[in-house]
């Protein structure tokens, strides 16, 4: 096996409460592993030199330690009471039924015959018809994991306490000076990006690939938060892949959902093979995305 020197970091998504750190690492490497025996390739790394910051469980207490449609239930009727969440609710789901193509018959078939014709988003039934219809009408989507999804995304754009726990965390995964490929699913991509773009040069993070799976940066819901936008100076390079049933991963990460210079490499043909078409094991189980990593950590270093 050829060794390297650099590190890898996973950075994960939402969904991970109450589970083991190590395990969870674990797991990731196995599908990594799983996908590069597609190339007759083994991890050209030691163990000891992926980093799996774990911030699952800071996530939790945002809907009372619930799970499935009860948790949903609790993050829906929270939402409808803060009115900067239900804008940002409101926005995200809206741009998630354009996106499936829902239509106006399927919203009103889903809300029991209300016509919805003429109404716009920030009709609060809607979007609860929205889940229902995403529900009815996509068979690998659950309305409420979107609605819990949505909820984590915002908290961490728009609570400083949850961020500051969850940044600290993935910071400390980060060594200075060496580098490091950044392998990041899901809200996990947030998560990364922010923290590269707004501190990785003073931090002396050198980051050669950055590679994004599942993202929900391409959401204007989202970008709208984040900009000005803009390639973090410390990543050399940087793809984003993403399944096209992906109900997270909206839109590609290229204009006009995410436009920065240099361009972001995107494949949009996974096959994610999980049930919701955005299980992490789906994305590191694709050949072409863990050759993406096989070459992040086997290529020259720079100059």
């Amino acid at each position: 096996m050829t060794r390297v020197n650099r590190e890898l970091v996973f950075v994960h998504g939402r969904a991970q409460q109450h589970k083991d750190p190590e395990a969870l690492k674990a797991e990731w490497i196995s599908d990594l592993k799983a996908g590069l025996a597609k190339s007759d390739l083994e991890l050209p790394i030691d163990e000891t030199a992926v980093r799996y910051p774990f911030y699952g469980d800071t996530l939790v207490d945002l809907v009372s330690g619930r799970s499935g449609e009860d948790a949903a239930e609790v993050v829906v009727k929270g939402a409808a009471d803060d009115a900067a969440e239900r804008a940002f609710f409101e926005a995200f789901l809206g741009e998630t039924k354009d996106r499936f193509g829902i239509t106006d018959a399927q919203l009103t078939a889903a809300m029991g015959g209300d016509p919805v014709v003429g109404k716009g988003i920030q009709n609060w039934p809607i979007v609860l018809g929205i889940l229902k219809a995403l529900d009815d009408n996509l068979d690998w989507v659950s309305g409420g994991a979107i609605a819990i999804a949505t909820n984590d995304v915002y908290h961490y754009l728009t609570n400083i306490r949850i961020s500051k726990v969850i940044d600290d965390g993935v910071r400390q995964a980060m060594t200075p000076d060496v580098e490091t490929v950044v392998v990041a699913h899901s809200l996990g991509t947030i998560v990364a990006y922010k923290l590269l773009r707004r501190e990785g040069e003073a931090a002396g993070w050198k980051v050669p690939h950055f590679i994004t799976l599942g993202s929900p940066l391409g959401v204007r819901t989202v970008t709208n938060v984040l900009a000005p936008l803009q390639h973090p100076k410390v990543v050399t390079k940087w793809s984003n892949a993403y399944d096209p049933h992906d109900v997270v991963a909206l839109h590609p990460l290229e204009k006009p959902w995410f436009g920065v210079k240099p361009g972001i490499a995107n494949k949009g043909d996974v096959v994610n093979d999980t049930g919701n078409k955005h299980g992490i094991s789906g994305y590191l189980g694709d050949k072409e995305v863990a050759r993406w990593i096989y070459d992040a950590l086997t290529a020259p270093s720079g100059p």
